[in-house]
């Protein structure tokens, strides 16, 4: 008979501790009276402006007085144009005033000893608004955030980012956004971090030529993680993406109360020759994963060139080495030798930024005076730091005078920045001194993506040398008109007045230079008509356009100031810039918002807007003083005496016999050994376990075959597919009829796929999952997402949803499902998964297509009945019955038997 287990005082602490620690998080959560009983997000996009207005209504149900934190993320490019509380029936104001006056008052609390509030920069995307107020019992506040922002055109497409993280369920919760676009909407689709089956039921859109409406009202039972808890499960992004009708007429001119919008954005032209230069920091603070990021990067770019390019690299650390003497074409062959080149890149060394640069432009000097450089082709150099530069030259000023004068407008400089140790301020001033732009890389898993979706920004240059001509007695106050290049999936946007005795039509005129000619677009719009197109209160707020110019010309005054070189024209800007920001009250970085509130509060708080080049060390401590929460829009804590004491940490109560059990065991043991030797039975139990494990190993495991088929159709109703003599790139699935491609990479060594790949034609779109991620590419955007992380996309003809299990799957109506799992049971690797098969079309091929064509099972072999053969299109394969791990379970899967075949 087997003596029982000794029950360890470990066992008993864990027990209690986990008992403790759940009656203390439950007193917490009834102490904290804070609760919000609606929540709403109303979202205005008027021709490419969007309004938005955040409001929640709290109320205090606790018997003292408790601190609600209001807490919003939103878009950085947006500017907070309002913020106000309402608490007892009084409002308490946000004021914008000059970041001066603000300041003044945000030293004198700092002076009394209160704390201030800071909008805080907190991802690529988005900055952090956040507001502490004292509720008294049973009393009410509602809080009303409002920011506007101009949606870019970006690789063809625009993009209204909604984050959404109410950390409590919400007895009224709901999104709106109206978008109007004259020009007629194109394609609309939305793309939810969330977002669950059962959500999407809550989900609504309705979409017509030129509006469209999307709802999201959940219950709060859809909004609940499960029935037997009480958690939200709303918790991140939101975010629509569409695009307007286009003509290759050029553009669309919109008017609305006196102001007018040109949005610019040719159809049908051919992309323009490019030379183009990528000078690669190697020194050695590039070491690790952000070189093999760039180089991983450069080895995609490389493959995008087309052949009538020409480029160059040079990489630098204390010095400056080139590739090659001079340009080249982008043919295969040097694609291939640059290839080579770029994978034996090692870093180590200093910075010498001045000197590669100085030799990027020498290179197309000298392909200038010898005419290598084809007329009317578009020049461009890309540089990728991560640091200051250390070497040589290290005066920022004067680095950034020499490739001014050195490039004297004839090329456009690219900066990226890798990281936060670079001085962005820096390589900002350098790009716009340079007629481009800066782009910040976010040291991140996608890192070699987000470099690759910055050269496809800039790979298709349309036009050069673009300007817009509006007749004098028409206009005035017109934003920026000349652009020195407009690339592919862009869009240019001119914004001005219209004068008092403006004609009835107003026309338009843009010039730019295609390779072989110059070319004018036309473009005229009836003043009249224009006015009463935008006259609908439902999708429209009243004087967007007039506001939409207003923050266009702000945008482009602060971008003048970073490239001026005069004090007097930079105080000249920054006034107008300045008088704009008050005048339609907008938080700008020269503007700042004093939070007003009753009297007696604790705490005095001034929102800034937060600039690219802060460090992120201060967001972060910044960040702090509010306490770490990411959430939206609420966040409580409790006034008054401080809470219970956590216990200390505790391992997951799962795993407690791990620790209760065996460790406890070990160190026994070590206590015994040390003090007396052990006896005989003790010895002959250490030899008979030590025979036994080597004369009996355990059974290998289980595995999971490589492919699971579903046969619709067939005698057997699955098939189980191991690639044991397959290797390299495979076509595992085409059907011209489903309009979908399956490949993947398969290591026979490693017996598993090092990625899958699933392509779409109808909407063009790839999936390529690998195990680190899955990288949706769509309009030649990327977009990275980890695995078990929820999505939940919907595009026309495409569903896109993936769960906290890793699965993610790829559906549309009347088609084959995909299915894509990072699969972590025995035999991990990546997986394929198929539902609905039985809609491949009779065209179907590939290595796993060949079994929805001709196929015929053999009846079982007389001596041995779990084997048969199996004939698919005239070819025999052994198939053989076997105990297989069913992939399509949750870890560590279902056992099933399953006839298997090798390839």
């Amino acid at each position: 008979m087997k003596t029982p287990a000794p029950v360890h005082a470990w066992d008993i602490v864990l027990v209690l501790l986990s008992l403790l620690l759940a009656i203390l998080q439950t007193t917490t959560a009834q102490k904290n009276g804070i609760n919000i009983y609606s929540l709403t997000v109303d979202s205005k996009v008027s021709s490419r402006f969007a309004h938005t207005v955040v409001t929640s209504r709290v109320v205090n149900r606790a018997d003292t007085v408790q601190e609600a934190t209001f807490q919003m993320e939103l878009p950085k490019k947006a500017f907070i144009t309002n913020f106000s509380m309402i608490i007892d029936g009084v409002t308490y104001p946000g004021n914008i005033k000059e970041k001066s006056v603000a300041q003044k008052k945000y030293s004198a609390a700092v002076s009394r000893g209160e704390s201030a509030g800071l909008v805080q920069a907190t991802g690529r995307k988005t900055e952090k608004f956040q507001v502490s107020v004292s509720v008294a019992p049973a009393a009410k506040v509602t809080f009303e955030l409002v920011y506007e922002e101009l949606l870019s055109r970006r690789l063809g497409a625009y993009e209204l980012l909604l984050q959404i993280h109410p950390q409590q369920l919400v007895k009224h919760l709901q999104m709106d956004v109206h978008i109007f676009e004259p020009q007629g909407i194109s394609f609309l689709e939305t793309e939810s971090t969330f977002m669950t089956n059962e959500l999407a039921k809550a989900l609504t859109t309705f979409q017509n030529q030129t509006k469209a409406h999307i709802q999201f009202k959940p219950t709060l039972s859809q909004q609940q993680i499960s029935p037997e808890q009480q958690d939200t499960v709303l918790n991140g992004n939101f975010i629509v993406r569409y695009d307007v009708n286009r003509t290759s007429s050029g553009g669309s001119i919109q008017i609305e109360n006196g102001y007018f919008v040109h949005y610019f954005a040719p159809e049908g032209l051919s992309t323009l020759s490019k030379n183009v230069i990528f000078v690669i920091d190697k020194s050695g603070s590039m070491s690790g994963r952000k070189i093999h990021q760039t180089q991983e990067a450069l080895l995609k770019i490389l493959d995008d060139l087309r052949p009538y390019d020409q480029f160059n690299l040079i990489s630098f650390s204390g010095e400056a080495t080139q590739w090659k003497p001079q340009l080249v074409p982008a043919s295969a062959e040097n694609v291939k030798e640059a290839k080579s080149y770029v994978a034996g890149i090692q870093a180590q060394g200093g910075t010498n930024i001045n000197d590669a640069m100085l030799m990027a432009v020498q290179l197309l000097e000298r392909a200038n005076r010898e005419e290598l450089l084809p007329a009317r082709s578009v020049t461009l150099i890309v540089l990728l730091t991560d640091g200051d530069p250390t070497v040589g030259e290290t005066n920022p000023s004067r680095i950034q005078k020499n490739v001014q004068e050195a490039i004297d407008g004839q090329y456009s400089l690219f900066c990226l920045g890798f990281g936060f140790d670079v001085s962005y301020a820096f390589l900002e001033k350098l790009a716009l001194d340079n007629g481009g732009l800066a782009r910040r890389i976010y040291e991140d898993s996608d890192s070699a993506l987000q470099l690759q979706d910055f050269y496809q920004e800039v790979a298709n240059p349309l036009l050069t040398s673009v300007a817009f001509e509006y007749p004098s007695n028409a206009v005035e106050a017109v934003t920026q008109d000349h652009f020195r290049l407009f690339f592919k999936g862009s869009e240019l946007v001119v914004a001005g007045k219209l004068r008092d005795q403006s004609p009835d039509v107003l026309s338009a005129r843009v010039r730019g230079q295609l390779n072989l000619e110059d070319i004018t677009f036309v473009t005229e719009s009836s003043v009249a008509e224009q006015e009463e197109a935008f006259r609908s209160p439902k999708y429209i707020f009243h004087s967007f356009m007039e506001r939409l110019w207003a923050y266009l010309t702000i945008q482009q005054l602060l971008e003048q100031m970073v490239s001026t070189k005069s004090d007097a024209e930079k105080q000249a800007l920054e006034a107008r810039a300045l008088s704009l920001s008050l005048n339609y009250s907008f938080v700008t970085p020269l503007t700042s918002m004093v939070i007003t509130k009753p009297e007696g509060q604790e705490q005095s708080e001034v929102a800034e807007k937060p600039v690219e080049n802060e460090s992120r060390r201060r967001n972060v401590y910044s960040a702090g003083v509010f306490g770490q929460g990411p959430g939206f829009p609420m966040r409580f804590r409790q006034r008054g005496p401080p809470g219970p004491i956590h216990p200390p940490y505790l391992p997951d109560p799962s795993h407690h016999t791990t620790w209760g059990a065996v460790l406890p065991d070990i160190a026994l043991a070590s206590v015994s050994s040390a003090t007396s030797a052990p006896d005989q039975a003790s010895r002959d139990l250490d030899i008979r376990i030590k025979e036994t494990t080597t004369t009996a190993p355990p059974p290998a495991p289980i595995q999971a075959p490589s492919v699971i088929l579903p046969l619709p159709g067939q005698s057997e109703n699955r098939l189980c597919v191991d690639l044991k003599h397959s290797q390299g790139l495979l076509n595992l699935l085409s059907d011209p009829g489903q309009g979908v491609e399956v490949t993947g990479h398969y290591e026979m060594g490693k017996a598993k796929f090092m990625w899958i790949d699933v392509t779409f034609k109808n909407p063009q779109l790839q999936v390529r999952a690998s195990p680190e991620h899955v990288v949706v590419t769509r309009n030649r955007r990327s977009s990275a997402y980890k695995w078990k992380e929820t999505l939940y996309s919907v595009m026309s003809g495409l569903k896109m949803t993936m769960d906290k299990a890793g699965l993610l799957l790829l559906s549309s109506p009347d088609r084959v499902t995909f299915g894509l799992l990072s699969w972590d049971g025995p035999g991990e690797g990546l997986r394929l998964l198929l539902r609905d098969a039985d809609r491949f079309s009779s065209r179907v091929n590939g290595t796993l297509g060949q079994f929805y064509q001709d196929v015929f099972w053999g009846p079982p072999a007389a001596a041995d009945d779990s084997k048969r053969t199996l004939r698919v299109q005239g070819r025999d394969h052994s198939a053989t019955r076997e105990l297989k791990l069913d992939y399509q379970e949750a870890p560590p899967g279902k056992e099933i038997f399953c006839w298997s075949v090798e390839l």
